[in-house]
Order: structure tokens, then sequence, then C-alpha cells
């Protein structure tokens, strides 16, 4: 059986029918040889594009020359009124010294350090669960309350109930209803000083989840200051000074990054998660090889994750099938020449995840669902040269890690608990909005196991 893929569009359309078919969703925006092609060209009246699936060029733009390829700012012109001038937009120098201070706390030690927490999430989501055994459950619902109740916990030591936090994630679904992943500036150049056209509905809730995460952020840097505040990511972050110039994030800064850290460590895990329940539906098999597995849980602390082999191979997988950030999008800082044919400055460089983990030419069945493949030579390659699921690089997700630790972790805890079924009729058509979500959710059944 082959896991649900959207239609390619026609060869050749229009803009106007482009655009159109990009802001409903850029999975079924694109065209069927974008599954074998190295490399496309796209010209629209305004500006060129080029898709580039070679992993030799893949690996020139993400990690031999990253600062001749810094992230376009079409991409950031639909995101700037949640996330500001948050380390996911910037470029340059003002991106290193961003990260210089956020890296710390996401290095290894610190994952442990969390994991608590993180244990913590999931057993509240197997309680939230429970309610719903016998039920048809839209579960895209549930992983994203899970994933919010992580990013809470483990950032300021709060769990998703609190007021405060409840306030975010409402409001930020709403955010995610609204908001297309590319506005009109996306597509035509617009001077800086023209309006961006967000809806009224967007800019509202964007404000209301910044002036929230200002409350939190400002309250941590009090408990900072009286030496009350918690061990926790916001706390480690927060009082984190730049290496080179001693400098610390204020508040503004803060909330700019605290709302990264809430799109991409709630909204990436959420979809991800859904996804690998899904296919657990799918392929009952390996549900049961995971839910077997998962019975290593029982008492034990973070060394557990290294006993949690298939459940990481599964989740591996699902990211492979369904990458939660579809496309990345760099910009040519001066001139190229990439297999043959002149790129010109400025011209849009575009890194599809979603099109190179399924790529006819790389990839061994790239279609089919196959945890087991990432023990074969070619999963062992291509999980080298064409798996982005995390980017790559110098830019790679600093949250890749925390990631591969909650995703397997909340996985094992709910498989352990409970079956996931099929629902006929409800099969999920695979959309791109801010992430790779379900068109009409995805409904599964849930048994008590």
């Amino acid at each position: 059986m082959i896991p649900p893929k959207p239609k390619a569009r026609p060869d050749r359309v229009s803009l106007w029918r482009y655009m159109k078919l990009f802001r409903q969703d850029l999975l079924s925006a694109q065209p069927a040889r974008l599954y074998r092609a190295w490399m496309a060209e796209f010209r629209t009246p305004f500006f060129r594009s080029y898709l580039v699936n070679q992993p030799s060029l893949v690996e020139t733009v993400l990690k031999e020359r990253p600062d001749d390829f810094p992230k376009s700012g079409r991409i950031s012109e639909g995101l700037k009124p949640l996330l500001g001038n948050s380390v996911f937009l910037t470029n340059g120098e003002t991106w290193k010294r961003q990260r210089r201070i956020i890296d710390p706390a996401f290095e290894g030690g610190r994952l442990r350090d969390t994991f608590p927490a993180m244990r913590a999430a999931a057993e509240a989501a197997v309680e939230r669960l429970r309610v719903h055994v016998g039920e048809m459950v839209e579960i895209e619902a549930q992983t994203s309350h899970a994933a919010a109740d992580v990013i809470f916990r483990t950032l300021f030591s709060i769990p998703i109930e609190h007021e405060i936090a409840t306030r975010v994630f409402d409001r930020f679904r709403a955010y995610q209803r609204e908001q297309p992943i590319l506005n009109l500036a996306a597509f035509v150049p617009l001077p800086a000083w023209m309006p961006r056209f967000h809806s009224r509905r967007t800019r509202a809730n964007a404000a209301e989840i910044r002036g929230l995460i200002t409350q939190l952020t400002a309250a941590r840097m009090a408990q900072i200051e009286e030496g009350t505040a918690p061990d926790d990511l916001a706390t480690k972050i927060m009082t984190t000074a730049d290496p080179l110039t001693g400098e610390t994030f204020d508040t503004e800064e803060m909330v700019d990054q605290v709302a990264i850290f809430f799109l991409a460590g709630h909204e990436t895990s959420a979809s991800a998660l859904a996804w690998t329940l899904y296919l657990m539906a799918l392929f009952p098999e390996w549900q049961d090889r995971v839910a077997e597995e998962a019975d290593a849980l029982e008492g034990a602390g973070f060394s557990v994750m290294s006993s949690l082999r298939i459940s990481r191979d599964v989740f591996r997988e699902a990211l492979r099938l369904y990458p939660p950030v579809p496309m990345m999008v760099r910009e040519a800082s001066c001139p190229e020449r990439f297999r043959d044919r002149d790129v010109p400055k400025k011209s849009q460089i575009v890194l599809s995840p979603w099109h190179l983990h399924r790529h006819e030419r790389l990839w061994e069945n790239p279609d089919d669902f196959d945890p087991a493949r990432w023990q074969t030579e070619n999963g062992r390659k291509c999980g080298r040269e064409a798996y982005l699921p995390f980017s790559a690089g110098p830019r790679v997700c600093t949250g890749a890690g925390f990631a591969m630790v909650e995703g397997p972790l909340i996985l094992s805890m709910l498989l352990r608990h409970f079956r996931f079924e099929r629902v006929e009729g409800r099969e999920p058509v695979p959309v791109a909005h801010l992430t790779v979500r379900a068109a009409d959710g995805i409904w599964l059944r849930v048994l008590e196991r």
C-alpha cells in the first residue's frame, strides 16, 4: 500500500494559476517532473527560481558556501507579523549572533535535562487521549496539543493548561488557519514602505500571540533578576551572553525567538507525529513492533532513548515521506553556474525536502513506507546526501536533536497504551501551508491496547 501523495499539476500553467495553486497548497502546485529532475527552472516576470535536487548542488548551497546563499526575503514576507526578527528569518552577522546565543541551550547535555519535561508531556497526552478510546479522533489536534505542551514545559516550565499557554496555543491555531505560506510580496517585488496585505485576522492573531509571549518573557526576566528562575530553556537562552560581544537578548529579541521556537518546535513536531500515527494505522505490523519495543519505557530515564531503535526508524521514515517543512528558499548573492546553466544574481534557489526525499533517481521505492530502509546501503547513503527534514549545514535546525528525542518518545508512549486504526472514507490528503498537514485532518480510531 502506498501512503497518500498529492496530485501534481500540469507541466505548464499560467502565472496567475500558479500563484493561486501556490497559495492554496505548494505541493500540488508543482509538476510531476520534479520527482526526477536534478534541477528545474521557473520564470516569472519578476524573478527566476531554480529548484535544486542534485545532492552535490544541495551540498554547495547548504554546507560549502552557505553565506553566498542567504535565506530569501520572499519567504519572510509572510511570516514577519509573527516571527519579527527571529533567527528563522535573519541572515549574516545578525543570524550568527543569534545562533551563538541560542545553540548552547540545545547542546547534547541539555537534552538529558529536558527529558523529564518531555516525558511528563507524553504522559499527559496519554491521559487526554484515554477519554477518546473507542472513538474517531482528529489526530492532528491531539499531536498539536502534545507538541505545544512539550514546548511550554521545556521552555517555561509550565504545562499547556497554564492560562497564558492555553491562550497562545488557541491563537496559534487560528493564525495557522488564516496565514498562507506566501503572500503577494513573495511573487511581486514591493518597496519597503508598501503594505504587505496581511489579513486583519492574521495581524490580530500575531499581535495577540506576541503580546502573550511578552508577558511570559518579562516575567522570566524578573525571576532571573531575583534569582528564582527555573533551570529551563528560556532561562538558559536569556542568561547566555554572546561570546563575541557579551550581549544577551533583550525582551523584544527574546519574544522573536520564542515565537520561532513555538512555530518550529510545535508546528513541525505536531505535523510529524500526526503523519507517523497515520502511517502506524496504515501499517499495523510496524505499529505492533513499536508498541512491543515501548515496554522499555517502564520506569526508564533518558538512557531509554538508545533502546527505541524501531521507533526512531519509523519516525525518520515518516519525516522522509512527510517532511514538516516541504521547501526552503535561498537567494543567490552573486551569479552562479549550475549544471551548465547560468543562474543570475538574486535568483531564488529552492531546496525541496518533499521532492528530494521522494526522488526517483536516488531512493529505492521512494513512495513506499519502509522503516527498514535505514538499515540498507541505499538508505544510509540517501540519509547522508538526500535527507533534509531539519535542513543541513550551519543553518541546520538548532532543535533537530530535541525533535529526534521528542518524536520517538511520544510515539512510543502513545503506542504502548493505544492502537490506532484507519477510518474508511477519511484518507488524508497532504497539503502544505505553514507545514505539511492533511487537507481535512487525519482521522483515526483509538482503541485500548
